[in-house]
């Protein structure tokens, strides 16, 4: 966690709160946090998988390092020989299926607010018809 993330958050921090920040150090730690974000995502997964391998988390580790040492220059030529060809040949058919899923949420979210709101208006009616058979009852 220090080494793929805290580290590499405070040299962004550090980067950012410089009067004039150098626009490829900027690009530099998004293509990381681009490249850091997908292989989580892709760790959530697959992590059933390979977590048993021997030395898997020692290999973790040497890829984040890999990633942000300037000197390796690891982020770079991932994310331009993998990464962005990868999603430049699959953009297309990304970009589809997450209209799709902001339709399926949205529609989801929709129908369980109206869920919501008719549970909410029963026990309501239900509250008020106690509350006046109380009062009539007195």
């Amino acid at each position: 966690m220090i080494f793929g993330y805290a580290y590499p958050a405070y040299e962004c921090f550090k980067i950012t709160e410089k009067n004039n920040p150098e626009i490829d150090q900027l690009l530099s730690w998004c293509h990381y946090w681009i490249l850091v974000a997908m292989l989580t995502v892709s760790e959530r997964i697959g992590d059933v998988f390979f977590s048993w391998l021997p030395l898997y988390s020692e290999a973790k580790l040497a890829l984040f390092i890999y990633l942000w040492s300037s000197k390796m220059k690891g982020t770079k030529y991932v994310y331009s020989c993998f990464f962005k060809p990868f999603m430049a040949k699959h953009e297309a058919e990304i970009d589809r299926r997450i209209f799709e899923m902001r339709t399926k949420a949205g529609n989801f979210a929709v129908l369980y607010w109206k869920k919501a709101l008719m549970i909410s208006q029963a026990r309501f009616l239900e509250i008020l018809q106690k509350a006046s058979s109380y009062e009539s009852g007195s």
